[in-house]
């Protein structure tokens, strides 16, 4: 029980500033690009109870947890309200509005790696070790979330970026997507195809990381 608090108490903050974050980071660019919603609702905050989704959040990826054995746990937050219509230029910016959410995690993900690089470094101490084992969650949580949101299926941001990019009859054609987009995504992890999907992604990012900071493998 011991072991399992410390666990908890080390990932919780990694884990909440990038669900939070990522989340805060749609909204202050939708703001940026004309859209004020999000800011309007009060989401662009890095306040966790703002961005909880009871079955996302918690429900799904605790399932996911009893009843796989292994791969890519998954999940969601509730999502920032986005009025693309009010986007000075919808179609356009749509692609920004979209990579904010990953854009945030890639941030995340290279604070984490220096702060591993710091922990590391020093001598092994009290401090270190824990610093060492929060940044070891917040670069491999960060990582998830990054690969993931940049999976091109609407919703998710790899989706929406899709939409931006394709000619307007083939992203109209495209977005019909959507409304299956999360039990497609559902289907694709428990089938063992998304993991097949992400990992080498997954593993050539964190190679990345690696060689950018040095980290003995």
């Amino acid at each position: 029980m011991e072991e399992l608090i410390q666990t908890i108490a080390i990932a919780a903050l990694p884990v909440i500033l990038a669900i939070t974050l990522h989340e805060a980071a749609h909204g202050y660019a939708a703001r940026h690009f004309g859209d004020p919603t999000a800011w309007q609702e009060g989401r662009i905050t890095a306040n966790p109870l703002k961005h909880i989704d009871p079955v996302g959040t918690i429900l799904v990826p605790i399932t996911i947890l009893l009843l796989s054995t292994g791969g890519i746990l998954f999940g969601w937050a509730k999502p920032v309200p986005v009025n693309f219509g009010r986007l000075r230029q919808p179609k356009r910016d749509m692609l920004w509005v979209a990579a904010a959410g990953p854009a945030a995690n890639l941030a995340m993900l290279l604070f984490w790696a220096t702060l591993m690089k710091l922990a590391v470094t020093l001598p092994i101490n009290f401090f270190t070790v824990p610093m060492a084992r929060m940044a070891e969650v917040g670069i491999l949580v960060n990582l998830a979330l990054m690969v993931l949101n940049l999976f091109p299926l609407p919703p998710l941001d790899g989706g929406r970026i899709a939409i931006s990019l394709l000619p307007p009859k083939a992203a109209w054609r495209f977005a019909q997507l959507e409304r299956f987009g999360f039990p497609i995504l559902l289907l694709l992890l428990f089938t063992g195809i998304l993991g097949k999907l992400l990992m080498p992604v997954m593993g050539l990012v964190m190679g990345m990381i690696y060689f950018i900071f040095q980290f003995s493998a």
